[in-house]
């Protein structure tokens, strides 16, 4: 089969033995598509994980093998998450599901930029679901980013209508706006580029130029899904006193909020990373319900483009790459 694969600063492709059951319980899934997560590309950059490692965990998948207790059979497409808390921990009974130790430790092998993958029971018993008639493949790979979304939203505990900003309007911030939507909050999104800000106004979603921020606008909670340094300065002039500011993103130079701003605004700045199963449940029926739009989103790519999809990415040229791997 064939894995595209970290080699120094370059993702390649290459081929490697077909992976097989060999008496395990879960499933051997053909990937259909992969989407490029932000955090491949920072595990890419950032040299954090090592060469050959196969990086993607968005991947929408069709089992072509199967021994497992559930009611999954072979030719059925569906889609996945890749991590699975424990439940009992204390994380989990705290709810920081996606700082459990079982959670970390659990994975598809090799990754979702393969020709096939390896899902334990695990995943088949609590994070795959067959996709729903009315999506796209494209489309169904966006359950667990939006996913992510829906956990993030839950974290923040708003009130119902509470004056929303989204900062930074990629592919995560057109999903978080949306799904702020779905749960009642008057949203806006800012960025710099006009064909992200026209993208979110199109899905009937308030946007704006970064740079022209109504002075004196207050938002109850700023949800920062940017990964720029200057945008904690625009979290920080935007969020009134007593609000919230919701991290889900990573910064260059890894600067934090200053303490006295946090104390005396008694500010709320909290940080949101993976979704639990119920996240996902919930970000599948918001996609089939049609409540988060994601068509026009993606650009796909071939395996064999893999690198170029990176490329782009970086660049900006485009806002999110599905990596179409098998038909």
């Amino acid at each position: 089969m064939k894995i595209a694969v970290i080699d120094d600063d370059k993702i390649v492709t290459k081929s490697t033995e077909d992976i097989k059951l060999d008496g395990r319980c879960g499933a051997i899934v053909k990937v259909l598509g992969c989407g490029l997560c932000g955090s491949d590309i920072v595990k890419f950059r950032e040299k954090i994980s090592g060469n050959g490692t196969v990086l993607g965990h968005e991947i929408v998948a069709q089992i072509v093998d199967i021994a497992s207790d559930t009611d999954f059979k072979s030719g059925d497409k569906i889609v996945t998450s890749h991590h699975i808390p424990c439940g009992t921990c204390n994380y989990c009974r705290h709810g920081n599901v996606s700082m459990c130790e079982h959670f970390k430790s659990t994975n598809i092998k090799p990754g979702g930029f393969s020709e096939r993958v390896y899902l334990s029971e695990e995943h088949l018993k609590n994070v795959a679901y067959k996709i729903p008639a009315n999506l796209t493949e494209v489309e169904a790979s966006f359950y667990e980013p939006l996913g992510c979304c829906v956990r993030a939203v839950k974290r923040a505990n708003l009130m119902q209508a509470s004056k929303v900003l989204v900062v930074g309007l990629g592919s995560i911030g057109i999903l978080m706006s949306q799904a702020l939507k779905a749960y009642g909050m008057r949203v806006t999104g800012c960025d710099l580029l006009s064909e992200r800000i026209n993208f979110l106004k199109n899905l009937e979603i308030e946007a704006i130029d970064s740079r022209d921020m109504p002075e004196g606008a207050k938002f109850d909670a700023i949800f920062m899904t940017s990964g720029a340094d200057k945008a904690l300065d625009v979290a920080l002039k935007a969020v009134r006193n007593g609000g919230t500011i919701l991290v889900f993103s990573s910064t260059p130079k890894n600067t934090g909020y200053p303490n006295n701003e946090i104390y005396y605004r008694e500010l709320t700045v909290l940080g949101s990373y993976s979704p639990s199963p119920a996240d996902l449940k919930d970000s599948l029926k918001f996609l089939a319900d049609g409540k988060v739009i994601v068509k026009n989103i993606s650009t796909e790519y071939s395996l064999d483009d893999i690198q170029k999809a990176f490329d782009d990415t970086i660049s900006n040229k485009i806002m999110k790459a599905y990596i179409k791997i098998n038909d």
